[in-house]
């Protein structure tokens, strides 16, 4: 009896590591590394909040802080009377970054699909560099402070940095093909949480000198990082005289093994060759466009799902350190490190999700079990006894089932989205559908933090957790349609496989 292409297509995933160059370890590393950084200069400004939040606040207010004479020179920097104000702006500025952000997630997805990957992703990292240097450092040596200056800067931040995220991941999905996908996605997306890390440990270890030294450190491994993606980076196979993915290739194995896990199981060999972009005798395929992109199968519903995932998720990143710090009455130092259990959590979860995903061939039933369990994990985390062993595990735990399924949806499934069989054959379409993805998920993670915030404020810690239960059961409810599909598809593949046996 003949299987289906989906079940022909499971040994192709041996392929992975036969085909791999050196190329695709640099071009890995690269990528992984260039978008760390990029994450580890947003970190450093979550770990310091403390400590800006102090700075920006009247020293009488600072039980901490000692008292230093003469006043009106001692407090001449204070932007707000007291520290709930200032935590208030804190939050609006995280609001800021994020909706510019999100805005030129839209923007850079599309200028990434037109121009040379390599130049866009190295201008975004070291401008961006240079802009955290003139809020964190150079404000602070020259004891400018201004709420609009900082504000101004923020938004320009985000729309710098926003040049990453779409840039690495087309630059990922121009190297690898599906098989494996998952995996390979998984780990790779881990770039994130060992950024949070990097950036944690970083201003940790300078934050006694003042925190405008650890906005210095990470702002300077950025800028070198931009240099050498411009110099070293290989944005496509083709660059080295290997053969693209979709190319016509004469092992059967091999052409489903770069086939995109989005596409149709039960469409025919020959409605595969279906194309949206005009074929063009010079093989450059045009970019796709941007509603065209949108009205890709799956990409509103994995966007509408990321919004509600990305705001629980940033909410961890831009607000753990300072809960910690608030709650618990830890010190800054101690929360900033403890926070890296989160992302470790995120990392092991990635990778994990995304193997038995490959495994199944199915992403949205692995993503539903993993939020299911987060709902537990997010309850339990919200009681977590004043012991930072507990808290660091039951952290960890959360991270697995948040973090893993942020990972999958950022990378491996918005890979898969920008190459199904609607796009067979154009690599212009990945960073055009991870802006959209990412754009959206920016959005909802920008209103997050502003109501994180008010919430916090408000009614308290517990409030907050409750509300990041409700977004993470919204995000199973948006791409439920998805999980029915792909379930049915399971146990029909099931079926056949016992009739086949």
């Amino acid at each position: 009896m003949a299987l289906p292409g989906s079940l022909r297509r499971q040994p192709a995933n041996r392929s992975l590591v036969s085909h791999c160059t050196h190329h695709h370890i640099v071009v890995f590393l690269l990528t992984f590394f260039s978008y760390s950084l990029l994450h580890a200069s947003r970190k450093t400004f979550s770990n310091v909040k403390v400590s800006i939040s102090s700075q920006w606040t009247p020293s009488c207010l600072n039980s901490t802080a000692p008292e230093l004479r003469p006043y009106e020179l001692w407090n001449s920097s204070h932007l707000f009377p007291n520290a709930e104000e200032a935590t208030l702006f804190l939050g609006t500025l995280d609001t800021v970054f994020l909706f510019s952000y999100a805005v030129g997630l839209f923007v850079s997805g599309i200028v990434g699909d037109r121009l040379n990957l390599r130049w866009v992703l190295s201008f975004g990292m070291c401008s961006s560099a240079l802009v955290v240097f003139f809020f964190g450092t150079l404000t602070e040596w020259l004891h400018f402070y201004n709420k609009w200056f900082y504000c101004c800067l923020w938004v320009v931040n985000g729309l710098l940095q926003s040049t990453g995220w779409p840039c690495v991941v087309a630059v990922m999905g121009n190297w690898f093909g599906k098989a494996g996908r998952g995996f390979v996605f998984g780990l790779w997306s881990a770039c994130a949480s060992v950024g949070n890390i990097l950036g944690a440990f970083l201003a940790s270890c300078v934050l006694k000198y003042g925190y405008e030294y650890a906005f210095l450190v990470t702002a300077s491994v950025q800028f070198a990082g931009g240099v050498i993606v411009f110099f070293g980076l290989l944005t496509s196979p083709k660059e080295v005289g290997l053969p693209e993915l979709g190319a016509d290739q004469d092992d059967s194995v091999e052409e489903d093994a770069n086939r995109p896990l989005m596409g149709n199981d039960d469409a025919d060999d020959d409605d595969r060759n279906y194309s949206i972009q005009a074929t063009d005798t010079d093989n450059q395929p045009k970019a796709i466009g941007f509603f065209q992109a949108c009205c890709l199968p799956g990409v509103v519903l994995y966007s509408l799902a990321y919004a509600c995932l990305k705001l629980v998720n940033y909410s961890f990143f831009f607000w753990l350190p300072f809960y910690l710090s608030n709650n618990f009455g830890w010190k800054e130092a101690e929360a900033d490190q403890l926070s890296i259990w989160y992302d470790v959590g995120g990392i092991i979860g990635g990778t994990v999700q995304g193997l038995i995903s490959d495994v199944l061939q199915k992403r949205a039933p692995v993503l539903a079990t993993s939020l299911l369990f987060a709902v537990g994990s997010l309850f339990g985390y919200s009681r977590s006894p004043n012991s930072k062993p507990i808290n660091a595990v039951i952290m960890a735990i959360t991270g697995f089932f948040i973090g893993g399924p942020s990972n999958m949806i950022s990378s491996a499934i918005s890979a898969d989205l920008g190459r199904q069989d609607l796009v067979k054959g154009s690599s212009e379409a990945l960073a055009t559908v991870t802006g959209i993805v990412d754009g959206t998920g920016s959005i909802g993670a920008a209103v997050g933090q502003y109501l994180v915030s008010l919430i916090q404020e408000n009614l308290g810690w517990m409030w907050v957790f409750y509300f990041f239960i409700l977004m993470t059961s919204s995000t199973v409810l948006f791409i439920s349609p998805l999980i029915v599909r792909e379930i049915k598809l399971l146990l029909h593949e099931w079926r056949l496989r016992m009739l086949a046996e």
